[in-house]
């Protein structure tokens, strides 16, 4: 049903609720937000009690709370107040829960061309009012196009916001200050970072900013904004937890600011980010911190060309000739590099994110040459970056050989062709090549040095130069197991 336009009260709304409220602004309020969609809210507010049972609505709780992670302290009079009942109320005011807490009371709808209907609410369902009226005529009216539907009053039990209740035993009266804690959804932070490559590609300025997202149903003002990097397990429910309508809104993006300090420390196995002053963050608002900086940082650039089979394990020998290919003609790839150590110039911690590489052109304007993300990485680390594929690089892989020197045991030899079309640049590629036919491997020949980088895989280092062809050939000899 379409939500309607408007809906009419006849009395005050508030009148019959003889609750005590919680002061809806916040004496303090801290939000840690992880990395995966959770926020923790501590949240301190002052209560006026009488001494003995009370029955407080807290108010302006985050619309996606977790009820059952809500921890209650007085820090006023900690030994003396203690929660007897809780209760999440979530029941909200909108046109369907007052069509459904009307029935069989008498309500006016009126229709699009001005005509006002009134009867005993019979049904108010599939966007229907279906009314009695006095004379017993049974009315069925169409909401979709209704302007307005009026209530003679508010029922019991309906909320304009989510509010926590509790029941509470105080040992003395008057105002003290509680502390809320709890967990909320629809929160969650992620990095962004703006690398500048030098013109020399050997050094690097970078810029880290958080880029944090509230949909949990509450604005924070003013609050103390930690954030939290690192896989946390979180126990999933098994049904999920019943929330307000109010989190359909679009995430407005916020502009981005910075100036704020951020001290980032250790905890438990993770990385917090702490802000260094008060930050309102809107509800259905994107605002973005930056947290990390640095200049000069040393950098490297590299091609790759991978053109070896990928695969996974050893199911048997593997002696035909064909193997897994023996023509490949491949890109080559480009690769950025640098350490994120007090050495390199950057001594910074590196939560997952993406990146994006910009390199200034004759002109001195900034052109993106590449994008990607990266995972979480300590200080001290290196950071791989794919940029893209080269466009004057090209690669040939060719099997030359392939031959039986005994039952068990096999050659085979493979042909690397490099081309460097560049106009005046020598470049550096890597050639990563897997030796997938069994286990028991040994390069007895090769025309340039190798690295083997683990169990399965050597590496060779080859410079081109311009409008030069490289030519790289190795041979691989096999022992298989005895066969019987």
């Amino acid at each position: 049903m379409k939500q309607l336009k408007f809906i009419g009260l006849c009395v005050l709304l508030f009148g019959s609720m003889f609750m005590a409220y919680a002061q809806d602004n916040s004496d303090s309020v801290a939000v840690t937000v992880y990395n995966e969609g959770t926020a923790l809210i501590r949240d301190q507010r002052t209560l006026t009690l009488e001494e003995g049972l009370n029955t407080i609505n807290f108010t302006d709780v985050a619309a996606t709370i977790d009820r059952t992670s809500v921890t209650f302290n007085s820090v006023s009079n900690p030994d003396g107040t203690f929660v007897l009942e809780q209760n999440y109320i979530y029941d909200l005011v909108n046109s369907d829960a007052l069509l459904t807490r009307y029935l069989d009371e008498i309500i006016s709808v009126t229709a699009a061309d001005g005509t006002v209907y009134s009867g005993q609410l019979l049904s108010g369902r599939n966007g229907e009012a279906i009314l009695r009226t006095d004379s017993g005529e049974v009315l069925v009216v169409n909401l979709n196009d209704a302007r307005d539907i009026r209530f003679p009053e508010l029922p019991d039990g309906l909320i304009t916001r989510p509010t926590l209740q509790w029941l509470l035993s105080s040992s003395v009266a008057g105002e003290q200050q509680v502390e809320l804690t709890y967990l909320a959804g629809g929160m969650n932070w992620s990095a962004d970072y703006n690398v500048l490559l030098g013109t020399d590609e050997t050094s690097l300025d970078i810029n880290g900013w958080v880029t944090l997202n509230n949909n949990s149903g509450r604005a924070f003002d003013d609050a103390q904004l930690k954030l939290v990097a690192g896989e946390l397990n979180r126990v999933q429910p098994d049904a999920p937890v019943a929330r307000t309508q109010a989190l359909s809104l679009e995430v407005a993006e916020d502009a981005a600011f910075a100036g704020a300090p951020v001290e980032q420390r250790e905890l438990f196995e993770y990385q917090l980010y702490e802000i260094g002053r008060p930050v309102t963050v809107g509800n259905n608002e994107t605002k973005q911190i930056e947290f990390v900086t640095g200049s000069n940082v040393q950098a490297t650039t590299f091609f790759v060309f991978d053109a070896s089979p990928q695969f996974g394990a050893y199911y048997s020998p593997i002696d035909y000739p064909e193997g897994y290919g023996t023509y490949t003609e491949g890109v080559v790839q480009t690769f950025l590099e640098f350490n994120t150590g007090e050495e390199s110039g950057l001594d910074a911690d590196l939560p997952a994110g993406r990146i994006r590489v910009y390199q200034e052109d004759i002109d001195g304007a900034g052109l993106l040459i590449g994008e990607n993300f990266i995972d979480h990485t300590p200080n001290g680390e290196d950071v791989r970056i794919f940029l893209g594929n080269a466009f004057d690089l090209v690669g040939e892989r060719t099997q030359t050989n392939f031959q039986f020197v005994s039952n068990n045991v096999i050659q085979e030899t493979f042909e690397i062709r490099l081309r460097n079309r560049k106009d005046n640049e020598t470049v550096e590629i890597r050639l990563p090549e897997r030796l997938y036919r069994w286990s028991d491997w040994e390069i007895i020949e090769s025309s340039v040095p190798f690295v083997q980088e683990n169990s399965s895989t050597v590496e060779f280092r080859v410079n081109v130069e311009p409008d030069i062809e490289q030519v790289v050939t190795y041979t691989v000899q096999y022992t298989f197991p005895e066969r019987r």
